[in-house]
């Protein structure tokens, strides 16, 4: 017999739905989804990822990194700075990015180790 990932009957815990669904009504899951969506793009996330191993790092030198131009490097940074994933700072000519704070970090840490754990397990 094949098994199945779906429930096989209906058995819907009221209290529990109840109290779940009234803790994700307030909160604003559409904004976090759109983090995720700006982290779903392979440059963005190699990006990403480099600002976790290296603190700041100067668009040309991410263009390098990614292997693209600046432009499309300055694109996909401006990208992660208006979903709040990365922050800037001028330095006469040239222009400095960096993950927006911890929290950006350890999201991004914990995506990659997991993973890696995942391929382990393959």
């Amino acid at each position: 017999m094949k098994e199945t990932d779906v429930c096989e009957v209906t058995c819907v815990e009221d209290e529990k739905v109840n109290r779940l669904k009234s803790i994700i009504i307030t909160q604003n899951t559409s904004k976090v989804a759109d983090i995720f969506k700006a982290l779903s793009d392979q440059t963005r996330m190699k990006i990403a990822y480099a600002l976790t191993i290296e603190d700041e790092l100067c668009v040309c030198d991410v263009a390098n990194i990614v292997g693209s131009s600046t432009a499309t490097a300055s694109h996909h940074l401006r990208l992660l700075k208006k979903q709040g994933l990365a922050k800037f700072r001028k330095k006469g000519k040239l222009v400095y990015y960096s993950l927006d704070d911890h929290h950006v970090k350890q999201l991004i840490e914990i995506a990659v180790t997991h993973q890696l754990e995942v391929e382990e397990r393959d």
